[in-house]
């Protein structure tokens, strides 16, 4: 089997093992049907289709591309580094970690500690346009979860609203 464009058969793996994995971890909750679905309905579903397009992109690799197969490049850990650690620190200052003596430092810190980390992943930073695009990610998330959809998120530092 000769595959002829390695970087849609490697991405549709991963939707393959990602799909597969939430359909299975779904199967775990009350499913139920179309009519009166349980919990787990739309992440079983949601996991069935992702893991069907994988195996179409998987397909579709072995027949399109070029006929010596096309290469995966090299990764870029500098920029995997920097969102992976862009997302844990988001997680770490909305609602702190205790353990290590780090406080909540709410949604509106987490999000701007998020765009201005994983704005260093890019070629270029430019800081204005990144504070500019986390202050609208973080009215954008307040007025969509707080105000419109009701959750309990900690918005300011825990320290200043007691």
């Amino acid at each position: 089997m000769l595959v002829k464009n390695q970087k849609d058969f490697f991405g549709g793996l991963l939707f393959t093992v990602v799909g597969g994995a939430f359909a299975y971890g779904a199967s775990t909750y009350q499913v139920g049907d179309a009519a009166r679905m349980g919990p787990g309905y739309f992440p079983l579903m949601l996991g069935i289709i992702l893991a069907l397009m994988g195996a179409v992109v998987i397909l579709q690799s072995l027949i399109k591309g070029h006929p010596d197969g096309d290469p995966i490049g090299k990764w870029a850990f500098k920029p995997l580094a920097y969102v992976l650690g862009a997302n844990i620190t988001f997680g770490a200052l909305l609602v702190g970690v205790p353990a290590i003596g780090l406080p909540g430092f709410g949604l509106v810190v987490g999000i701007f500690a998020l765009t201005l980390i994983a704005s260093l992943a890019a070629e270029t930073f430019n800081l204005k346009e990144v504070l500019v695009l986390a202050t609208i990610l973080s009215v954008g998330s307040y007025l969509a979860f707080v105000k419109l959809l009701a959750l309990q998120f900690p918005v300011w530092p825990s320290f200043i609203t007691g």
